[in-house]
């Protein structure tokens, strides 16, 4: 049996998890919060045909280079790119995006948090501060049913107007998170993430303090899927794919001619 026709196989199998990620990165584009991810490739193990270094005779000449052939490649990880994507204004009180570094945090119906950078929030029916999807942002905020105006400065601390009275109120004060590997966190869907031991505990802090980015009311963060870039990848990802499957029936060939040999 010949290599090629494995090491073919495993190219092929890598630019098809590469065409995956870039359909889901195009696919999200216009995902609030959404980072575009990158695949990784690496190397797999090597066979020695003939090892560097061996003796080639016996007064001790040495092999210089000798002739290793590569097995093929895999999927190494598919990293989350975590820059800044676009502030969009929208004008929404409740529309929140973080221009920097960190993540809201949202208590699941299990109790245990999650995260996520997306701020398009709302009130629920008890005037609690929520997520799209219902789940409560940390710690626990309630806007007053006769508030006139909600105010979210910059560090994150949320005040109302209320009726009949001049002077704004503080109602809470709204937490992020950061993590020492960001890439470590799980996606779970929804726009939320979870910690893993590879990304590390929550370091909880509020906007505008060390390692922390600022809160931006009325505005929410774009995807940062960078379209013309995506599209230009598919392209190189879908000629490698060919190039793999051209080896692959070229092998055959081969294969073929060998076995016609009388």
């Amino acid at each position: 049996m010949m290599r090629s026709l494995d090491i073919a196989g495993t190219g092929m199998q890598a630019q098809q998890t590469n065409v995956e990620v870039i359909s889901n990165n195009i696919a999200n584009m216009t995902t609030t919060g959404f980072k575009r991810r990158r695949p990784e490739f690496q190397d797999l193990i090597y066979q020695d045909m003939r090892r560097a270094g061996t003796m080639s005779s016996d007064s001790g000449t040495l092999v210089p280079a000798g002739a290793q052939v590569g097995l093929g490649v895999r999927t190494a990880g598919i990293y989350r790119i975590n820059e800044q994507g676009t502030l969009e204004q929208t004008s929404n009180s409740l529309d929140l995006a973080i221009e920097g570094t960190g993540y809201f945090q949202v208590t699941l119906p299990s109790g245990e948090y999650a995260y996520t950078r997306d701020g398009t929030f709302s009130m629920s029916d008890t005037g609690q501060l929520v997520t799209a999807d219902g789940y409560p942002v940390s710690p626990g905020i309630t806007i007053p049913n006769n508030a006139q105006t909600i105010t979210i400065d910059q560090t994150g601390q949320v005040q109302v107007t209320i009726s009949g009275q001049t002077t704004s109120t503080v109602v809470g004060q709204l937490q992020m998170a950061t993590f020492q590997n960001e890439n470590g966190l799980a996606a779970m869907g929804q726009n939320l993430f979870t910690e893993t031991q590879s990304s590390g505990n929550a370091i909880t802090g509020t906007g505008q303090s060390v390692g922390f980015g600022s809160i931006r009311q009325g505005y929410v963060e774009e995807s940062n899927v960078n379209v013309v870039t995506e599209i230009t990848d598919l392209i190189t990802a879908q000629r490698a794919y060919e190039m793999n499957s051209k080896v692959i029936t070229a092998s055959d060939e081969m294969l073929q001619t060998l076995t016609g040999l009388k």
